[in-house]
């Protein structure tokens, strides 16, 4: 008898605790709700239409990421060809050049497109697999895929190294494909830049021509609308600071 009054101790515990759970999600939910409708009013009419246009074109099916490039003007680009074609989140590998964004290159692409820096590269195939996607290694060389017979039902995360040397081995052996642009010249090999913007540019066109649910979430929209007024508003800090010190006082 002692034993069942445990276990159904227990049980009402981890009953209480998940009820608890969802409670508590609830709420902040509820109070980033207010938040966002809030940090809205200020913005006009015309940034809210056009942040809910972009949305509509984002997505996370696909995701880019790009290893040890040391020129800056190069990830500022890569970042700004995601924002352009829809790529919401680009992951940069830092293992032998720390780096900041050239925000001329990048011509404000940072507001809108969620970086991911890692200092390994190991650490960044783990996380994007975590995530559910196929490591997609973009080389010349071994077997790769030509970008139009590449299968874009997958989701994907397409590694970019430098001009120069290419991906590492590390990158290379872990790659579940291959993918490639098919060139008729003699040189072997594109600026990172720009074999990412055709690449990004042909997947995401042929995305979005797809029936393949590629759309962000809705819960994923609410976070980018909420980080995006953020981003946009001047002097956020000061206006947080006050609207959390008003639902204090509430």
């Amino acid at each position: 008898m002692l034993k069942l009054l445990n276990l159904l101790q227990k049980i009402a515990i981890r009953f209480i605790k998940s009820c608890f759970t969802i409670f508590a999600k609830i709420i902040l939910r509820m109070i980033d709700l207010d938040y966002l409708a809030f940090l809205e009013n200020i913005l006009t009419e015309n940034r809210k239409e056009r942040f809910l246009e972009v949305l509509k074109n984002r997505t996370n099916h696909f995701t880019i990421a790009i290893e040890d490039v040391f020129q800056l003007h190069n990830t500022s680009a890569v970042m700004r060809s995601c924002e352009v074609f829809g790529i919401q989140e680009l992951n940069v590998i830092e293992e032998k050049f720390g780096k900041r964004i050239d925000k001329e290159i990048a011509m404000g692409a940072q507001k809108w497109v969620d970086v991911n820096r890692f200092n390994a590269v190991q650490d960044c195939i783990d996380t994007l697999k975590g995530k559910g996607y196929q490591i997609i290694a973009t080389t010349p060389h071994n077997d790769s895929c030509l970008i139009h017979e590449f299968d874009i039902s997958k989701k994907s995360a397409l590694f970019f190294g430098t001009e120069r040397d290419g991906l590492s081995q590390e990158i290379i052996d872990q790659a579940d494909g291959y993918l490639k642009i098919p060139m008729v010249g003699f040189t072997e090999s594109l600026n990172i830049s720009v074999s990412a913007a055709i690449i990004i540019q042909d997947i995401t066109n042929r995305l979005r021509l797809s029936d393949i649910n590629w759309q962000l979430s809705e819960e994923e929209i609410l976070e980018k609308r909420l980080l995006w007024a953020k981003n946009t508003i001047k002097d956020i800090q000061r206006i947080e600071e006050r609207y959390y010190a008003n639902s204090i006082k509430k």
